[in-house]
């Protein structure tokens, strides 16, 4: 079941990627922070999110 919205999916995806970048951009271990960026592409790209669903939360209009 879709929750998340046009514009919030196409933020998501864009924030996603930036954060997914630092993982290639930055040393050591602190570049796996970099990896959270996937969980955000991914609810972007579905257009699902387990959060909004548990708080009730829905940007998609229907």
């Amino acid at each position: 079941m879709k929750n998340v919205g046009t514009v919030d999916r196409v933020l998501r995806i864009l924030v996603g990627l930036g954060v997914l970048s630092l993982f290639f951009l930055l040393e050591g271990g602190v570049k796996y922070v970099g990896l959270l960026g996937l969980a955000v592409l991914l609810t972007g790209l579905a257009g699902s999110c387990l959060m909004y669903r548990v708080m009730g939360f829905n940007t998609c209009k229907r």
